[in-house]
């Protein structure tokens, strides 16, 4: 017994070890080098939102985005050809890039890398388990099956694309995970791969029910993050507004008119409707600097702060900073670049 607890300590302590030593690296390698610019915003204070935010909304997408290439994957394919860890790496790996490209952008302060770092270890922690199971057991499994999917495997890949169209706009813990669990039950067969689907997809969601109760709960005592933001825009009058209900006018400057718009992927839709209509971007929430990500077949782009190869879709994402007065420009030039524009990150 004291030899197995000695054993399970140093297990525990090695996995642990494990899954901070891409924060301590990312803490420690990837600090940024440049200070801060000093651009004067036209908007008020009340209005402004840290640049740096740009930067530090990627991994979270960066999660979304794994979610949604592994829905792709398992489209067509079984959960164990996700590469997980390609998935872990693509997500310290962007941070490192981001954190390096911080200093212009006022750094990340203490509070939302705590909040990354945490999302990070929890998301690596996931992706180990999966793929420990998942290329283990669950390979097994497809092997007693044979060729073709089995009904869970059809449902449950159908799970897995709605669940990461839902995180677009949603906070994951919002996602009913015991419908889903209800949803494989009723449909489960007495087939081996079906009985193992059952079983292992309603322990994982099982275990997301209760970490979401807890996150939910923690995120319940926490002011709102706030749906909207302001920007000032040429191009428009007030009374084109019409033409975007999204938008509200608020008020004039001498540099353009200030409005505001909502935030997230809403934002990615309107400013590049707002851009192939002659709009242009003078500030947004009181920055200069915006991120935003775009894909193309080739594997690499010039001035990308990060690139990163996309499973199951045989394309590459690139994270691009560009000046907000340049954004619109560059909207209207991808096609013509043969790029694609995937989702503009806001603060």
């Amino acid at each position: 017994m004291k030899r197995f607890l000695k054993w399970a300590a140093l297990g525990s302590t090695a996995m642990v070890l494990a899954l901070l030593a891409p924060l301590g690296y990312v803490e420690t390698s990837c600090r940024p080098s440049i200070d801060k610019d000093d651009y004067k915003s036209i908007l008020p204070d009340d209005k402004h939102r840290d640049e740096g935010r740009t930067l530090m909304t990627y991994p979270e997408w960066h999660i979304v985005h794994a979610y949604e290439e592994y829905a792709e994957v398992v489209r067509t394919g079984d959960p164990h050809d996700f590469s997980y860890l390609s998935a872990i790496s693509g997500f310290w790996g962007s941070l490192c890039g981001l954190s390096e490209a911080s200093g212009s952008h006022g750094g990340f302060s203490g509070d939302i890398k705590t909040t990354i770092y945490t999302i990070g270890v929890s998301f690596t922690a996931e992706m180990l388990a999966k793929a420990a199971y998942e290329e283990t057991v669950g390979r097994v499994a497809t092997i007693i099956r044979g060729e073709g999917p089995s009904v869970l495997d059809r449902v449950s890949a159908r799970q897995a694309l709605e669940y990461s169209q839902f995180l677009r706009q949603v906070p994951w813990y919002q996602w009913d995970f015991d419908k889903d669990k209800s949803e494989l039950k009723a449909a489960s067969t007495d087939s081996f791969r079906d009985r193992e689907r059952r079983f292992a997809l309603c322990i994982e969601y099982g275990v997301k029910a209760g970490y979401a109760k807890v996150i939910e709960s923690a995120v319940g005592t926490m002011a709102p993050d706030a749906l909207r933001l302001n920007m000032v825009v040429t191009g428009i009058s007030e009374q084109d507004l019409v033409d975007f209900p999204e938008t509200g006018f608020i008020e004039s400057h001498q540099s353009g008119i200030e409005i505001e718009t909502p935030r997230y992927r809403a934002l990615t839709h309107l400013l590049k409707n707002m851009a192939d209509q002659g709009v242009d971007f003078i500030e947004i929430a009181g920055n200069d600097d915006i991120l935003l990500t775009v894909l193309s077949e080739g594997a690499d782009l010039e001035g990308s702060v990060v690139s990163v190869r996309r499973q199951g879709f045989e394309d590459y994402r690139h994270l691009v900073l560009t000046k907000v007065p340049d954004l619109s420009d560059l909207l209207r030039g991808l096609e013509a670049k043969g790029l694609t524009l995937e989702h503009i990150h806001d603060y």
